[in-house]
């Protein structure tokens, strides 16, 4: 849900929620004053208007002592002159915070309650309440109370008026207290309102910030990434709970934490990588360094006392600098490798030719040392393909000298077979050595990974020869792959791309 969306739902709540939960509150609390005023005053079905304004409640509180006054009025006018019958009917609105006062002409001939002189003065005269119901209201300086008339004559024809006077002094406690309770439920109608909304918004939006603030601080310098990393704590991961701004943030800062651990972890390897070289070249190295160094002392200190001790010393150390050269040339390839620095010449090449002439060049040093070369081409004579044949030839050379090396037959062969397998060719270099395992086939075109774990001088090698032939081959647009046998071979597998011209309909064709 998005920040904007979230604002909308956010004055929504605000305007709706309170405005609903007031009318519910308010609405239930008048129901229970409504049940409250039945009990104490017997009025049924009081609602909202008369539980605020006192005058409709307290009118229809005294109304049934009303409606009996004015039937006696209506029935026996002279009744309302004896003192017990009057005194009878004040006993009953007493009991309502009411009284009644009599008046017959001019005088007040009977008063239930009032010792006030200026409401009993300022009681309405014979016939000045026009309210057909007989109510009027009057308020004095101090107090407030409600008057209900009843006009009538006696058998002498004298004007009398018969007052039910109620104070409002009754009812202000529970108007107060209705007051009260509503401003009570006003506010904390409000506050749990603002509560929600600030758990809402604290979860959606102040809760991942501070995820944010939190993964920011364990972002180290590069210079403590390793440690960190080391340590399995580089950084927080943030998960992304919420479809938002912030959570479209979450994910971004997420994915740039992933990208810094995958760039340090990936500085790790290579320094990683990097001693390892150092200490495998060191290592190589400090074989035909000291083999050099023992002729050469053998040679100076006279050892070497004879023509033939001579020119054996003397091609010792030639085969080893040799070795030496080699292994600093990997290591100059391998810094190029490492920063995609390897120079690259494509030209198209005829299979045919090219392998052939690699073959012949190949089959010189083979067979000095006893290795047996097949030479197999099944594609057609007119096969080209696009490739640096200078960067081609040392994948070739690297795969058999690898080959060689590990030769530990009696009868040694090496089998090159050519194939056309659709868009590209495949090239099949097979030996009888003895194999790699299963193991470790999987790893062998890693960087500086090595099956002779005890790294006998007798292979030699830095680990990385196979992975300059991958690398080489990706670069030409191919693949590589091995399958082996312990103690009877393996087989080298390469795809390099055909060359195919394109006609100028097919280039209006893809246009």
């Amino acid at each position: 849900m998005k920040i904007k969306t979230k604002l909308i739902i956010s004055f929504c709540i605000i305007i709706f929620v309170p405005s609903i939960l007031a009318i519910a509150t308010i609405s239930a609390y008048c129901n229970f004053q409504s049940h409250v005023i039945e009990q104490t005053y017997g009025i049924k079905n009081a609602d909202a208007y008369s539980i605020i304004n006192s005058v409709p409640m307290l009118n229809r509180y005294t109304a049934p002592d009303f409606e009996k006054i004015k039937k006696t009025i209506k029935l026996s006018p002279s009744k309302m002159e004896d003192v017990s019958y009057l005194s009878e009917i004040n006993e009953s609105l007493e009991q309502k915070y009411s009284y009644l006062v009599v008046r017959i002409g001019e005088n007040i001939s009977f008063n239930g309650g009032s010792d006030n002189e200026k409401i009993l003065s300022e009681l309405p005269v014979y016939g000045a309440n026009s309210s057909k119901q007989g109510v009027d209201k009057y308020i004095d300086r101090d107090d407030e109370i409600l008057v209900k008339q009843a006009d009538f004559k006696l058998d002498s024809g004298e004007k009398c008026t018969a007052y039910i006077v109620t104070s409002f002094d009754a009812t202000g406690q529970e108007i107060r207290q209705f007051i009260l309770w509503g401003i009570i439920c006003v506010v904390i109608i409000l506050l749990l309102t603002a509560i929600m909304m600030i758990v809402w918004i604290y979860r959606s939006m102040i809760t991942p910030i501070q995820k944010l603030r939190v993964a920011a601080e364990n972002m180290a310098s590069i210079t403590e990434t390793a440690r960190l990393i080391a340590d399995g704590s580089y950084g927080v991961q943030i998960e992304k709970k919420f479809d938002d701004e912030i959570g479209e943030l979450c994910t971004t800062f997420e994915q740039m934490r992933q990208r810094l651990k995958d760039n340090a972890e990936e500085k790790l390897s290579n320094e990683k990588e990097n001693r390892t070289l150092i200490s495998n070249i060191a290592h190589d190295l400090k074989t035909p360094i000291t083999a050099v160094k023992g002729y050469s002392e053998g040679i100076m200190d006279g050892v070497a006392n004879t023509p033939e001790k001579l020119d054996k010393y003397i091609r010792t150390i030639y085969n080893k600098a040799n070795e030496m050269d080699t292994l600093i040339n990997e290591l100059t390839l391998y810094s190029k490798i490492d920063t995609n620095r390897i120079p690259y010449d494509f030209a198209k090449l005829n299979v045919a030719a090219y392998f052939k002439d690699c073959v012949e060049e190949i089959g010189l040093d083979l067979e000095a040392k006893g290795i047996a070369l097949s030479y197999f081409n099944y594609a057609t004579p007119d096969t080209q393909i696009i490739a640096d044949p200078e960067q081609l030839r040392r994948v070739i050379n690297n795969i058999i000298g690898n080959s060689v090396k590990y030769m530990n037959k009696t009868e040694k062969f090496i089998n090159i077979r050519i194939k056309d397998v659709g868009d590209f060719i495949q090239v099949e270099i097979e030996d009888n050595g003895r194999g790699i395992a299963q193991k470790d086939l999987p790893y062998i075109f890693d960087r500086f990974y090595r099956t002779d774990a005890s790294r006998n001088s007798a292979t030699g090698g830095s680990g990385i020869g196979l992975s300059i032939v991958k690398k080489i081959i990706e670069d030409h647009g191919g693949k590589i792959w091995a399958t082996s046998k312990e103690d009877s071979g393996t087989t080298m597998y390469f795809v390099i791309r055909k060359y195919q011209e394109v006609t100028a309909n097919e280039q209006n064709t893809d246009r």
